[in-house]
This record gives structure tokens, sequence and C-alpha cells, in this order.
């Protein structure tokens, strides 16, 4: 099969795209393939798994590693880039959009720093059943097509079997590739930066337009994450991008009993990133971003600033919005929910009830049967009212069935599977990706799928970045 890939990114800026070939694998062993995604890309499965393989791992063509910068739990790094990543170039989609084409754990680049440019078996199959459980949720996401295990063996705490992610973004390019950009000093490099962003992404639009959309993709994106629970664990700038999709799924998880202090990182000691402070760095990265962005705004800079606090101004707002419209939905009412949802929550983080399960077993209160929600209350008096009030909007059931989903990338079943899946038994992975994929309903057989976590679990129970 011919592959035509262009070269967009580089060819807009070089400076910030060093030409690199990803680690020779000599015998490529094909672990999963996300086989819908492989043909919307206009890639034959078939090819994929045979002949393929070295395209997979990037031993087909050359590809670049991106430069950018970034704050990374708040502290500025000016060289980050791609350690262990490749851009291989982009692909047009069936439906004449471009697509980046992108590796993870392809061996060291320039920016490699300290590591070794390699990544394990477990996080890349962590990053595909997240990343393709949050696009049937409908969140913008990048998208896995394949892990690719490489036999190589990866050092971390103990020895691991190595592999290689590929994956799919609208574009790669973040708030850390602008900070890059104004800390090399040359306007006409940030310049071409936002106008590759621009023609990518807004075509026609100002450079101003350019974080307006930004502000706009962002302030619903993190109110999508919060309305299902997910915690992203590592919101540094250089991980949030200009698309608006959700990217490089490290430590990430989703939250169990509601606690808007929750945090799975190992890393995140004070709790930077829990997931009731996402909208709050959300905001602080997009400030960033603005900031980078100042000399394309104006030549005057006070004036530059004004219309950068203005823009960045609406994040809120956008944010509250977005929130309690996707609430209302939850809840399957409309009107005024703000007082209903405040007592709820208290209701919630008191008893310790579980996020997912609750507005699941809402819709079937919703259609008749109260006991399965009421039943995870200690304090039933006080949910008992709660439900009363609730009724008197007429919620409906079957619209909440719509966006209420049954079945979550648990963090209990993620490790299961990752588990077995590095020990060469990817029986658990792909039954756990077919519950998650298909996210809405009840499925006979699958009540496992839809149990929360033992307690003894979430009690100690921590991610890890995976480099």
């Amino acid at each position: 099969m011919s592959i035509s890939l262009s070269s967009e990114f580089a060819t807009a800026v070089p400076e910030m795209a060093v030409p690199w070939e990803a680690a020779e694998v000599a015998e490529p062993r094909l672990l999963v393939l996300n086989e819908p995604l492989a043909e919307e890309l206009g890639l034959d499965p078939a090819w994929l798994r045979s002949g393929g393989l070295r395209f997979l791992v990037g031993n087909h063509a050359p590809g670049v590693a991106q430069a950018y910068a970034g704050h990374q739990f708040g502290g500025y790094s000016p060289r980050l880039g791609d350690g262990r990543a490749l851009l291989l170039g982009e692909l047009t989609d069936a439906e004449g959009r471009l697509r980046d084409l992108h590796l993870k754990g392809s061996g060291r680049t320039p920016f490699a720093r300290g590591g070794d440019g390699l990544a394990a078996v477990g996080p890349m199959l962590r990053e595909y059943v997240v990343s393709e459980a949050m696009h049937a949720l409908g969140i913008p996401t990048t998208r896995s097509l394949a892990v690719v295990s490489t036999g190589a063996t990866v050092h971390r705490e103990e020895p691991l079997a190595g592999a290689v992610l590929a994956r799919v973004a609208a574009s790669h390019l973040r708030v850390g590739s602008f900070q890059y950009a104004r800390n090399t000093g040359d306007v006409d490099l940030l310049r071409r930066l936002a106008d590759h962003a621009i023609a990518r992404h807004h075509p026609g639009s100002t450079h101003l337009g350019l974080f307006e959309e930004v502000v706009a993709a962002q302030a619903s994106l993190v109110a999508r994450w919060m309305l299902v629970g997910f915690i992203h664990g590592v919101m540094n700038t250089d991980n949030m991008t200009i698309s608006g999709e959700t990217i490089d799924y490290g430590p990430c998880a989703f939250m169990e009993a509601y606690d808007p202090a929750t945090k799975y990182s190992s890393i995140d000691h004070r709790g930077r990133y829990a997931y009731g402070n996402q909208p709050i760095v959300a905001e602080w990265n997009l400030a960033r971003l603005a900031e980078a962005l100042l000399p394309l705004f104006s030549d005057d800079e006070e004036k530059a600033v004004a219309l950068a606090m203005e823009a960045l101004g609406t994040f809120q707002e956008r944010f509250e919005q977005a929130w309690i419209d996707g609430l209302r939905a939850k809840l399957g009412v409309s009107g005024d929910v703000k007082p209903l949802v405040k007592d709820l929550f208290t209701l919630m983080h008191d008893n310790h009830v579980d996020f997912t399960s609750f507005f699941h077993l809402l819709g079937k209160a919703a259609a008749g049967d109260p006991e399965p929600a009421r039943s995870l209350f200690l304090d039933l008096a006080g949910i008992d009212a709660w439900l009363a009030r609730w009724r008197e909007q007429n919620p409906d059931a079957d619209a909440m069935s719509r966006v209420n989903p049954v079945y979550i990338p648990r963090n209990h079943l993620v490790e299961e599977a990752l588990r077995a899946g590095s020990d060469g038994d990817l029986g658990p992975f792909e039954r756990l990706v077919d519950a998650v994929t298909s996210p809405y309903g009840e499925r006979a057989g699958l009540e496992h799928y839809a149990a929360p976590a033992p307690q003894d679990f979430s009690a100690t129970y921590q991610t890890f970045c995976g480099t």
C-alpha cells in the first residue's frame, strides 16, 4: 500500500521540527489495531496487520520531533519537545480533514534529555482504552490507531515490555508550542506558527480570533471532562492543545466517589490538577497562551494586553454555561438547576457516592424506580427530600440515558486489563474496550464493568506518568 503523508507543520515552522528517525524495531508485533479509525484514515487494516507494521512503528519513513516549551506544575521549562515521540506527518481522512499521525515510544530524540525515549506496553494500552472511551463519550480527543510491541525491554522500577503507540489528532499544536516560539524572540516564527494554526483549525480567523476560539474550545472541553468525572492529572501547558482535543493520557483517571479534591497522580502532591481545580488551571494555561501571542494582537503592548484580557475574560462564563447545560442534561431537566445541583453535590460528597453510578441510576428514578439511586446514600431523608424536589421538574428519563454513561474506564478495571496485557493476555483489555466504546445503555453480562471499585482499591489508588 502506498502512503502519502504531507509535512505541513515542518514546512510552516522548520525551526520547530527536527528531522528524525524512529528507533528500528526488528520484530514488531501488533497488540491492538483500531480498524474503524484505520478505514476512516484511508488505511487498509489488512495491510497494517502485515506489511504495515513497519509503518506503525515509524520505520517506513522519517518524521520530525516537534519543539515546544511548557509550564509543568507551574514551573517554566523553555525546551521540552517530543522526547520520545515523532510526528510522521499529516494524512487526509475520508472527510477531507487533515490529521496528524504521531508516535509515542519511538526512541530518543534531541529533546529526550535524560530519558530513553521508550514506552512500555501498559501506559500505551492505557492511552488507547481511555482515549477511545473519551471519543465514545463525545469528548474531543486524540485517537489511538494502534499499539505495537517492539520486543525491547524498558527499564523503569522493573523491566517492562516495550511498545509504540500510533495516535491521530487534528494537530499536536499546544500552548507550549506558542510559548517556545515566543521565547525565541522571533516574531516572524510566532506569526508563522499562528498562521499555521489558523489554517489548520480556524481558516480566515485573525490572531486574536484564534485565541478566542481556543478559549471557547478549552472551556467546553474541561466542562465535558468534569461532566463524566474525568481527571486529566497533568494539565501542563504542553498538554493543552490549540484544537481543543484531550491529549496525553498519562496519570489520568475517572473520579469514583464525588469529591472535588480528588486526585490520583503520584506526582501531584499538592492537588494542583485535582478534579475541581481543572477549570482554574485551564484558565491559567490560557493566560500563558495570551502572553505568548501578545505581539500578534497589537503593536501597542497596552492595547494587546487589553484585548487579551477581554478574550480571556470570557472563559469563566463559557465554562459555567457548558457545565450547567451539561448538568441539566444529566438531570433530565430544564430551568435553573443551580440550587438543585449544589445540594446534590453536598449529599454526594457527604455520603461518598459514586459519581458515574449515581447519574446512571438516577435515570431509573426518572423512569419510576428510585430505589437503586436512593440505596447509594446513608442519609435517606436527605436524598428523599432532594428526589422530591427533582421530580417536580419532570425529568426526562430517555434524555438522561443518552448522556449518562453506564460504562467508563473504571480505574480498577483499567489496571486489571493493563496488568494482563503486559503479561501477554489481551482478553481483559479487549473486553474493557468493547464495554467503554459503547458507554450508554445497560448490556447483559457487563454488570462487572458498571460496578464501582472496591473501597480498599480506591483508598490507595495512584496513577503514574508512564515515562
